[in-house]
């Protein structure tokens, strides 16, 4: 009994020292709409990237929502539809602006992940005339605010940053994703805390691949995309190149907003399923080591309630830390505080798709995506 309860206390410790010496990543402090930077001088040149497969259902909003930009210096869009089975270039072809080039992307080469391809494609012909000061590379499922170029701009210009990233809102309306995505905010940022990926001064760098703002010369320096043509998690693959040619920034916004929905929990674990063992290393130690943290984070409070006295002390202790971690990313998500009494559950969930992550990637379909698994099974 008293080894148990020791175990629960060292449980809490545990959550102590998540809260408070992990960046106060749970905290949800770097957003965009904290501040606002001057606008500069002379507004540099941007070009969007939009690298498009099979986005028949969300493509006219996204792009629509690009070309609507109040941005007061020279704007243009490339859009690479990437081997689409379905109508996306039409349809974004038919939205008739003379800043909208469709371009249709050459055949999938082995060797790359992704949309990267695609994004390599769009990145070359942005640069073959009138080479633009910075690149936007941005999803086709992702809308954005009318405003959300000029203040990208103006932080990155204020900054002399390299990278400006924003996490774009995820929907948050079925039961699924009310239970599930604004945890997935606060993992990621658990992983990768956002006040260390901006400060110059530590190694950790992110990014949010559905929106980034990238100085092209220093994408050019950093080797560009084609440098990271194999990674599954290829924005923090970006994000840790770039950190090496200057300061990055990362923060969470409601300017940049996800069009895709994850009405069910299966829609979900697909999504995480892709990339979470590529960011164990594809290793088994790994992952043994992650399932045992999670559970050691949320299982092990739990069973401390059974044991009473101390014990029980220490589960509660726990589950309060946790759930007043979650707090922050609740209300960024307008959702019930109660939901963070669920995390321990939650975290089980997780903690299984992780699992079958792995599980995909030993059958030889890791980080399935559009149709293409990408991660090598082992042989």
């Amino acid at each position: 009994m008293i080894a148990a309860s020791f175990i629960a206390f060292l449980s809490l410790a545990t959550w102590l020292v998540l809260l408070f010496g992990r960046g106060f990543f749970w905290l949800a402090r770097e957003r965009d709409d904290r501040d606002e930077a001057p606008a500069p001088p002379i507004w540099p040149s941007v070009v969007a990237v939009v690298p498009a497969r099979d986005e028949a259902d969300v493509i006219a909003r996204s792009i629509a929502s690009l070309l609507a930009q109040d941005y007061p210096g020279t704007f243009r869009a490339i859009l690479i539809d990437d081997q689409s089975s379905d109508d996306t270039a039409k349809i974004a072809g038919a939205l008739g602006d003379e800043r909208l080039e469709v371009l249709r992307g050459a055949p999938h080469p082995r060797g790359w992940t992704g949309k990267l391809f695609a994004v390599s494609q769009g990145v070359a012909r942005a640069n073959e005339a009138d080479a633009p000061d910075y690149l936007w590379l941005t999803d086709a499922d992702i809308s954005h605010a009318p405003d959300n170029l000029r203040r990208l701009v103006a932080r990155a210009e204020a900054n002399k940053l390299v990278l400006t990233s924003l996490m774009a809102k995820l929907r948050c309306d079925s039961l699924a994703e009310r239970f599930l995505i604004p945890a997935f905010v606060l993992f990621f940022a658990m992983l990768f805390p956002f006040a260390w990926a901006n400060d110059p001064k530590k190694r950790a760098a992110a990014a949010a691949g559905g929106c980034m703002l990238v100085q092209r010369e220093a994408l050019a320096r950093a080797g560009g995309i084609e440098a990271i043509r194999g990674e599954i998690i290829d924005d923090c693959a970006l994000a840790r190149r770039l950190k090496a040619q200057g300061p990055i920034w990362l923060g969470l916004t409601e300017r940049a907003v996800s069009l895709r929905p994850y009405p069910q929990v299966s829609d979900i674990r697909r999504m995480v399923s892709r990339s979470a063992y590529a960011q164990l290393g594809f290793s088994p130690l790994v992952l043994a080591g992650t399932v045992f943290g999670m559970a050691w984070l949320y299982i092990v409070p739990l069973a401390g309630l059974a044991l009473g006295g101390l014990g029980a002390l220490a589960g509660v202790l726990a589950w309060a830390a946790m759930a007043i971690a979650f707090q922050p990313m609740l209300r960024f998500y307008r959702r019930s505080p109660l939901w963070g009494l669920a995390l321990p559950l939650i975290g089980v969930f997780y903690a299984a798709f992780t699992i079958d992550s792995a599980v995909q990637h030993w059958r030889g379909r890791g980080g399935m995506w559009k149709g293409r698994a990408q991660a090598i099974a082992p042989t």
